[in-house]
C-alpha cells in the first residue's frame, strides 16, 4: 500500500529551517521593548502567558518549590509542572541560559541601583581616576576565570573587616 503525505506539513529540514529563522530574528531584537512588540505580533496572549508561566515555573523549580506551591500560585496543574520539570532534567539549558542572565541583570541593576552607590555612580563615571581600585578590582573579579576566582576567594575570606566592596566583589565571585 502506498504511502502519501499530508502536503500542507513541513518537512523537518523545512521545519529546522523556520525554526533558525525565528532564533535569528529574536537575537536582533535588542531591548525588552522589541521583544515584547515581536512577540505580541507573533503569538496570541493565551499563547505568551502560557510560555511566559513556563519560565516561571522553571524558575520556581530551580530553586526549589513544591509542586503544590507552583500549582496553587500560577493556576497550573501538577501534570504540566512535572513536564516542565523532566524539561529541565534533559535539557534544560535553555531555561538555566535565559533564567541565568535574567538573575545577572537583576544583580546588576541592584548593584547599581543600592542605596550607597546611588551618589557615587556619577562621581564614579565623572572621576574614575579617584574610584581606580574598587573599579580595577571589580572588573579583575568580573573576568576571571575559575581557577582566578579561587585564588581570589581565597584572599577575601582572610580579610577581617568586611567591607561593602568586599561585599560585592564576593557576590561576583559567586555569578
Amino acid at each position: 500500500m502506498a504511502k502519501y503525505s499530508n502536503p500542507s506539513k513541513l518537512s523537518s529540514s523545512e521545519q529546522r529551517e523556520l525554526l533558525i529563522q525565528l532564533c535569528r530574528v529574536i537575537a536582533k531584537l535588542n531591548s525588552p521593548i522589541e521583544a515584547a512588540k515581536f512577540l505580541k505580533d507573533i503569538l496570541t496572549a493565551q499563547e505568551a502567558e502560557m510560555l511566559a508561566k513556563r519560565l516561571k515555573v522553571a524558575e520556581r523549580l530551580m530553586a526549589g518549590d513544591t509542586y503544590a506551591r507552583i500549582s496553587f500560585d500560577f493556576k497550573i496543574s501538577p501534570s504540566t509542572i512535572f513536564r516542565i520539570h523532566e524539561w529541565l532534567k534533559i535539557s534544560g539549558d535553555g531555561f538555566r541560559l535565559g533564567l541565568a542572565k535574567i538573575a545577572k541583570e537583576k544583580f546588576d541593576k541592584e548593584y547599581f541601583n543600592n542605596s550607597f552607590d546611588s551618589p557615587w555612580r556619577d562621581l564614579k563615571k565623572k572621576f574614575p581616576l579617584y574610584f581606580w581600585p574598587q573599579i580595577l578590582l571589580e572588573n579583575v573579579v568580573r573576568s576571571a576565570n575559575k581557577r582566578d576566582r579561587q585564588r581570589i576567594e581565597a584572599v577575601l575570606d582572610k580579610i577581617d573587616k568586611k567591607t561593602r566592596l568586599h561585599k560585592r566583589l564576593y557576590r561576583l565571585l559567586m555569578k
